[in-house]
């Protein structure tokens, strides 16, 4: 703190008041910076600085293609600080409502829909190498680490055909898409002109068209009827002008969310055991249940969800 407020001395917001505004999964912290009656964000990657030079580059992607990302109003990367735009405190899981996610959701896609306007270039790229890294962290941290299980030969099998169902589906459907790979209601802040602003975007990638479409709509934090889901899932398909029977893309909005949901699996349990990061063992749940309900509406999934049913306790 005494670095952060030896730093602010530089900038115009040296007389504004510091209070902590939120933390994340990362080692970031953000804070508040308050002066009369205006406010800025502060973010600070000390810890992690490498992240800061891909979130400037995405965040002028993004706002070329007229997405509300933050505007950067100050920067010093070398000692891991942001001065950004503040679009306030409320996100769209703050508001989120039966009554209203669908207006809401809608909104959002027509962000997507600019988002993936973006320029892919020299974005890492999502793979079937990096899809299968991503969904083995379930195995290892869920399934082994959590829950303390010995993966037997055939239920591994059982895992890799499963596995490699899932990354050919997703690699068969449009690629060289821009991705936010966050794009969840935590990520989507609703500012006082009610607008959605967009954030932690920094570790973007070039895949599937739909990943992002399902971490709005499979949010791991909050959930709606299937029926409702699926009906927005094809409203996205419609309005990308896509010519494909509705069957197919929602196997391709299914194989991908359980790409999606298999990696977070992973990951909610590494932010618990490895990085003492309680709070995400709440979000496991629904999340698996994600993951076993949509297995099992295939057949090339369904005898790993009838396994991760058996393996998962009630």
């Amino acid at each position: 703190m005494q670095q952060i407020k030896a730093w602010l001395q530089t900038t115009p917001y040296k007389e504004y008041a510091i209070t902590v505004a939120s933390a994340d999964a990362s080692f970031r912290k953000y804070y508040r910076l308050s002066h009369k009656n205006h406010s800025v964000i502060l973010m600070d990657a000390s810890l992690e600085k490498h992240s800061l030079t891909p979130f400037v580059d995405i965040t002028a992607r993004l706002l070329h293609v007229k997405v509300k990302a933050p505007e950067i109003l100050a920067q010093n990367l070398s000692l891991g600080y942001l001065i950004l735009e503040d679009f306030g405190s409320t996100n769209l899981l703050d508001v989120l409502k039966p009554e209203n996610f669908s207006p809401l959701y809608e909104k959002a896609i027509d962000e997507i829909i600019k988002i993936q306007k973006a320029d892919t270039t020299d974005l890492p790229l999502y793979d079937k190498a990096f899809l299968h890294r991503e969904m083995d962290l379930m195995q290892e941290w869920y399934l082994e680490k959590k829950l303390a299980l010995h993966v037997n030969k055939k239920e591994k099998e059982c895992i890799a055909s499963a596995l490699e169902a899932i990354s050919a589906v997703v690699l068969s459907q449009p690629q060289n898409i821009f991705v936010h790979r966050d794009f969840h209601s935590r990520n989507i802040m609703l500012t006082s002109q009610n607008e959605l602003g967009i954030i932690d975007y920094q570790d973007a990638m070039n895949g599937a068209l739909t990943y992002d479409l399902v971490s709005l709509l499979k949010d791991c934090y909050i959930a709606f009827s299937r029926e409702d889901i699926e009906a927005l899932a094809l409203l996205f398909a419609r309005k990308k002008g896509l010519h494909v029977k509705d069957e197919i893309f929602l196997k391709w909005f299914d194989f991908m969310g359980l790409q999606r949901h298999i990696k977070v699996l992973g990951i909610f349990s590494r932010l618990y055991l490895r990085d003492a990061k309680e709070g995400y063992l709440k979000d496991i749940p629904l999340t698996l249940h994600y993951v076993i309900e949509t297995a099992l509406r295939y057949d090339e999934t369904k005898s790993f969800g009838k396994l991760l049913r058996q393996l998962s306790p009630d």
